[in-house]
């Protein structure tokens, strides 16, 4: 009998050692890169009372905590700015040692398809890129699909440096966004893909944000249900978002829309909400930059155009950025297969808003209107040496009086502004420009950038 109870003694002394080692999420692991210059908070569980002590490669000091009475711990770890690999090592009951860490700058892409798409997909010199993508210094880490009902702790991934075999199965968008920060910084880069494709962005922000909201409720009652993804709010979110909101980025980039044609007419008040939502999370109000969806035909509506100035409209959140797609998308095929172009404005954008680079990033975004006797005079900011695009020069500028009917006016390119001519027109209300599913923009300014479409009303 003793012998019984001494071998029982022993099997549970066994099993409690066993479930109380130090143990960390997923997107703590070798390889992974950790946002320099910052207080990263570093967590993970481990059992109640026991000290969890770490120590780098980079410093002599040593950061420790005890564990809380749910098994949890958290620690803030300064981060210098460095380029070499280095380690952390966390001891409590065990020791977990993290190595071949990089310490850079670190970027959360997500959104749908068009951001997912990776080179092994198709893009254009999609064989060129892969075969230039060995470089240790910029490092993946791939969140896998997957849906929950509620936020969880933990997600499945791991980082990978950069060689062909990884980049091709990667987001092509970032891998080019992520070469060209490397490049012109010169320090490490991170990035964590969390993208599902065909899904509306109702599904990535928390739940209680649309329930709360009476407009946003009714919006997403009007998403149809599809077999390729969830549509029930927050189920992405749950799964694929929520366990990364302590992790420490400098930013974020999105690129989805496509999904929500189908409540258009809401998507600004739907991706406001998204971003709000964001940075509440991560409490930071992190840079967030997107990509404009590309036109495309949705067929005979203004859906996909109502997306596209839903997102323009947006841009008057703070820290926002939006890099247009409209001259280099594909209107018979809503994943274009210029993903480096996409990629590399996002980078110049960044570049100049962060990281204090001038590089060509802003497009001409309507200013005002003023009305001139029989003209109308269209101001744009990043309006420098505007130009029409001569294989599709015919004006895209439709304006209506005040029975609601929108005509097409004749232009003039300035330098700085553009002129319609409305003398047919008695009394204008509103303008719009190259107002269509499948407008391509032809206005473009000294940085080779398009203007973005637009509707706006007009002040008598």
């Amino acid at each position: 009998m003793k012998q019984f109870t001494y071998l029982t003694l022993l099997l549970v002394m066994s099993t409690v050692e066993a479930f109380s080692n130090v143990s960390l999420p997923a997107i703590f692991s070798d390889n992974m890169v950790l946002q320099r210059n910052a207080d990263v908070k570093i967590w993970g569980w481990a059992k109640p009372g026991e000290v969890v002590k770490l120590t780098t490669s980079w410093s002599s000091d040593t950061l420790q905590t005890k564990v809380g009475k749910n098994g949890t711990w958290e620690l803030f770890l300064p981060t210098p700015d460095v380029r070499e690999p280095q380690e952390i090592t966390l001891t409590g009951y065990n020791t977990v040692i993290l190595q071949n860490v990089l310490l850079g700058e670190v970027w959360l892409v997500s959104g749908q398809s068009n951001m997912e798409w990776s080179a092994a997909a198709g893009i254009d010199n999609a064989a060129e890129a892969i075969a230039g993508a060995e470089n240790d210094q910029i490092r993946f880490f791939t969140v896998l699909n997957r849906s929950a009902p509620y936020p969880q702790q933990d997600l499945d991934g791991e980082w990978v440096a950069s060689t062909p075999e990884t980049m091709k199965h990667f987001s092509a968008v970032a891998y080019f966004f992520g070469r060209k920060l490397n490049e012109e910084l010169n320090v490490p880069v991170g990035l964590i893909n969390s993208s599902w494709g065909g899904t509306p962005a109702e599904v990535w922000m928390p739940a209680e944000v649309i329930v709360e909201n009476e407009e946003l409720s009714k919006a997403a009652a009007m998403l149809p249900d599809v077999e390729w993804g969830p549509r029930k709010p927050g189920a992405l979110y749950n799964a694929m978002i929520a366990p990364l909101t302590s992790f420490n980025i400098a930013g974020v980039l999105w690129y989805q829309g496509e999904s929500n044609t189908d409540n258009a007419d809401h998507y600004e008040q739907i991706f406001s909400a998204l971003i709000n939502s964001w940075r509440q999370k991560w409490n930071s109000k992190l840079p967030f930059y997107y990509a404009q969806i590309a036109p495309y035909d949705y067929g005979d509506n203004f859906a996909g155009v109502k997306v596209r100035d839903a997102q323009r409209r947006v841009l008057k959140m703070p820290k926002t950025g939006m890099v247009m797609t409209s001259d280099i998308g594909d209107i018979e095929e809503i994943h274009p297969r210029n993903k480096k172009d996409v990629g590399l404005r996002f980078a110049n954008l960044a570049l100049n808003e962060i990281y204090e680079k001038e590089t060509a990033a802003y497009f001409p975004l309507f200013e005002r209107v003023e009305k001139k006797k029989d003209k109308l005079q269209i101001y744009f900011a990043n309006a420098e040496e505007l130009r029409v695009d001569r294989q599709n020069s015919g004006s895209q500028f439709e304006v209506a009086g005040e029975d609601g009917e929108f005509q097409t006016v004749a232009m003039k390119v300035n330098k700085d502004f553009v002129e319609l001519n409305i003398e047919k027109i008695e009394n204008p209300t509103q303008v719009r420009y190259s107002w269509r599913n499948t407008g391509t923009s032809n206005i473009f300014n000294k940085a080779g950038l398009p203007a973005s479409s637009f509707l706006e009303g007009i002040q008598k």
